[in-house]
């Protein structure tokens, strides 16, 4: 029998929840919102629990696909009301007419480091960001400020201060060789779902990136870009559709359950994003021209989206984005997407809904979880345009 997440299993009030179509059938796929008065309220728990759902546990995949292009595929077709279901190499066939396919290319970096400290004991510490001359991280466990943590006999770190979970510290390296540090000492995050994955960290550095990664900075892959090998980007060029790229470095907030804070300032984690004038010129008179924008994966979405003005002109083209996008958002620039099954309750969850409706999104991931669709970071995927 199959093991299946049972996120909320309280299945009271079926009927009405499925009068308002948050409920795809009668086992109760989509899981309501606990409430006394049998309806969805305008508070935080209920809000969240609209987008929570039910999978086996077996489907989340552990390893990606191999080679990657043969990961399955789901298309919607919104315009035609039709659905598909094939795998990424034969993208091309369902690609919208003179297309331009707009990827992110990030670079994940080994952001995990495994440090000693100055009482014998181990600690692991996640990687967040820069700021200056320190280093913002997470750590596994409790740290003292001004304490040392060492790498190794040269290359230590102490700890200046705390802000709520985050530590800051400061490297006894210059900060500009950070990533250097990383490469040769670090370790691949993965996200905590992957347990049980049968790559070494060679092989991790190899497939939680993508195959024209080129900018470092990011703590998590994008992850819907890992299923196109080189083989298919040609095949899709050479078919007439063009391809250009953006960057946004993903960081640790993409795993992060949302919280009131979200939902009251209508604001996510902070990212970084960049696109270069050749680009963002090239995107702008595409839009202008009719051309359809598909988005590979929700990075590029935020990336596009934070950076259009009203009139479809790629206008911002750096920064930090706190963009959130949800149901009811009107997309500026971006027509189409590219991305993987998510986890319940996320914010990537409700992207998705934006473009299509919860009602439609928990159908395709119905049909998707009853043909064994694997899920999530190194799962297959969808595209919806």
């Amino acid at each position: 029998m199959s093991k299946v997440y049972r996120l909320r299993i309280s299945c009271h009030c079926e009927r009405n929840e499925m009068e308002r179509g948050n409920l795809i059938n009668r086992d109760c796929f989509v899981v309501p919102p606990r409430n006394d008065n049998c309806g969805i309220g305008d508070n935080f728990i209920d809000l969240i629990n609209e987008y929570n759902y039910n999978f086996p546990h077996e489907l989340i995949a552990q390893n990606p696909a191999n080679p990657r292009d043969s990961a399955k595929l789901l298309i919607y077709k919104q315009g035609m009301g039709k659905m598909f279901f094939d795998t990424f190499s034969n993208l091309t066939k369902y690609l919208p007419k003179d297309a331009v396919l707009v990827f992110n290319e990030t670079k994940v970096i080994p952001a995990r480091l495994t440090l000693k400290k100055e009482t014998g004991g181990k600690v692991k510490i996640l990687y967040i960001k820069t700021c200056r001359d320190l280093i913002k991280v997470l750590a596994d466990t409790r740290l003292r400020t001004d304490s040392k943590l060492n790498l190794n006999n040269n290359i230590f770190f102490r700890v200046e201060k705390q802000e709520e979970k985050y530590y800051f510290l400061k490297p006894s390296f210059p900060v500009k060789n950070l990533y250097n540090i990383f490469e040769k000492y670090g370790q691949t995050p993965l996200p905590p779902y992957i347990k049980n994955t049968q790559l070494n960290e060679d092989e991790l550095r190899d497939k939680y990136q993508t195959v024209f990664a080129k900018i470092r900075g990011s703590v998590a892959a994008p992850t819907a870009s890992l299923h196109f090998t080189k083989r298919l980007l040609s095949k899709i060029e050479n078919a007439g559709f063009d391809i250009r790229f953006t960057t946004l470095h993903v960081n640790l907030g993409t795993f992060a359950p949302l919280t009131e804070e979200n939902i009251k300032t209508q604001k996510l984690h902070s990212e970084y994003y960049s696109i270069d004038t050749e680009t963002a010129a090239f995107l702008s008179e595409a839009k202008k021209s009719g051309r359809p924008i598909v988005a590979i994966g929700t990075t590029v979405v935020r990336t596009l989206e934070s950076a259009s003005d009203n009139k479809g002109n790629l206008v911002k083209l750096l920064g930090e984005t706190e963009l959130f996008i949800k149901e009811g958002y009107k997309f500026k620039f971006v027509d189409g997407i590219v991305t993987n099954f998510h986890v319940p309750k996320s914010s990537l969850l409700m992207l998705v809904a934006a473009f299509i409706g919860k009602r439609k999104m928990f159908e395709l991931y119905r049909k998707a979880i009853e043909r064994k669709f694997r899920l999530f970071s190194f799962g297959d995927g969808m595209m919806i345009y």
